[in-house]
């Protein structure tokens, strides 16, 4: 299979998650014994249309990513990407939060805010074609294709952290996971709220509409200053998820 993406003049490779990466968050335990270890999604990185776009993200601190999900099921469970955390600002209390826009196909996206050894919030967001999807600080997350069409998505983040990974593993998952069956509650979590079913936040005062690509932002960068320092950005976060 050719996993090279066209992106204007690039032809990009992609990271490729592999199943036996995420055998610590697969929810069927006895299916992944005897199964093969597949490719699950593509990750195309630090992607631009040109030259300029691609110095003008590097002085904003920022990066454009899109991310390929093919349909599939591990086991009686939607396939998924292995979820994480992002790290504080640099002299901050704050989190790094993420925006994520669907590019094609539908997305799930599990949404969780960890407190002590359990889960303080957790929100389920079912997105379409053109709809956006904040992360934001204080909050881990993970993406489910729970269809039958290749999920491909785009996200804008800030480019000088590392994702953290390692508190959804060691927990075996995100808060829930969405099975053919329904949705449950990972039971490796002290404590875990209702799941709050929410819709997509496409915020027209940060460019953030429906059927307008977010690419284009790269032309208007200065509305993509929640992603770098979102300490001076209450007024898009503190409401968010009421």
């Amino acid at each position: 299979m050719d996993t090279t993406l066209e992106f204007g003049k690039m032809r990009a490779q992609p990271g490729i998650r592999m199943l036996f990466d995420m055998v610590d968050v697969v929810y069927d335990r006895e299916w992944l014994k005897s199964a093969a270890n597949i490719e699950l999604y593509y990750m195309y990185r630090e992607l631009s249309l040109s030259n300029n776009d691609a110095l003008l993200m590097k002085e904003h601190g920022l990066r454009y990513d899109i991310t390929i999900i093919p349909p599939c099921m591990l086991g009686c469970e939607y396939v998924k990407t292995a979820g994480h955390y992002h790290p504080y600002v640099p002299g901050t209390d704050t989190t790094y939060p993420e925006i994520y826009e669907v590019l094609g196909g539908e997305a799930h996206y599990l949404i969780q805010k960890p407190e002590l050894d359990g889960i303080a919030d957790a929100v389920l967001i079912k997105a379409h074609e053109g709809d956006k999807v904040i992360i934001p600080p204080g909050y881990g997350h993970l993406t489910i294709n729970a269809s039958n069409k290749v999920l491909k998505m785009a996200n804008w983040v800030a480019r000088d952290f590392e994702s953290l990974y390692e508190p959804v593993k060691v927990k075996h998952g995100g808060a829930y996971f969405i099975l053919d069956g329904g949705i449950v509650k990972n039971p490796a979590y002290d404590s875990v709220p209702e799941l709050r079913l929410l819709e997509p936040t496409n915020i027209k005062e940060l460019g953030l509409q429906k059927n307008r690509e977010m690419y284009g932002l790269v032309r208007d960068i200065g509305k993509l200053g929640f992603l770098t320092e979102p300490q001076e950005y209450g007024w898009v976060f503190d409401d968010l998820y009421c």
